[in-house]
């Protein structure tokens, strides 16, 4: 269903849970006040949802073009190496998810808020430091792949089906919730930007257990 994404590259796995996503989670806990585990957390919700978001995107020719310009210009994956340098690139990210989510920014920060925990004066900050590193590492798998913009839906899917995969071949907490919100974003076949928050963030009908704000309570501890 998913075109594989090279083997060698960085999974989304690799980016919420290793050094990139530590780092930055690192950054944001000392701007912000909250704690590295919801920071995390957070990440491994916003970005498949922005992965999402932008796949949908690039389903219309002209979004596809611009989105394969920004990542040549401004996204050619260094902040990966450089982490830390998001604290200085969240008026970028802002712009970034002011163009990504458009006039539903507001309802998706609500509902990161209500599922993460994270007070709606600081959801939006925190998101705009993350979104540097996520469209960082959408260039880097860019690159890696050699796709230019008539290839960027296939990419961005490739990239979400195989952190499917890999969640389901793992059970810590992380994974569950990365399970639950690549469900609602696999599974998602075109129905709207609505449908695709719904299917991510609510989460009820994938998991039994009564959807992600219960999971990332069990991971943060009941919040």
């Amino acid at each position: 269903l998913f075109r594989s994404i090279k083997k060698h590259s960085m999974s989304l796995i690799d980016l919420i849970t290793g050094n990139t996503g530590n780092q930055v989670a690192e950054q944001a806990e000392n701007k912000f006040g909250i704690s590295k585990g919801q920071i995390i957390a957070l990440l491994a919700v916003a970005a498949p949802l922005i992965i999402s978001y932008l796949r949908n995107k690039s389903q219309d020719a002209n979004e596809a073009e611009a989105l394969n310009n920004a990542l040549d210009k401004d996204h050619d994956g260094s902040i990966l190496n450089n982490p830390t340098s998001a604290v200085q690139r969240e008026a970028e990210g802002n712009s970034i998810l002011d163009h990504i989510f458009g006039g539903q920014k507001a309802t998706v920060e609500n509902q990161l808020s209500q599922n993460t925990g994270i007070s709606m004066d600081k959801i939006g900050p925190i998101l705009a430091m993350l979104a540097p590193v996520i469209m960082g590492y959408i260039g880097q798998q860019k690159q890696a792949n050699g796709v230019n913009a008539g290839g960027l839906g296939d990419l961005l899917g490739g990239i979400l089906g195989g952190a499917q995969q890999q969640t389901q071949q793992s059970n810590d907490p992380l994974s569950s919730i990365l399970g639950s919100v690549l469900g609602g974003a696999t599974q998602q076949s075109g129905g709207g930007l609505g449908d695709l928050l719904g299917s991510v963030l609510g989460g009820g009908n994938q998991k039994q257990s009564g959807g992600l704000g219960d999971l990332l309570g069990g991971i943060l501890g009941g919040k």
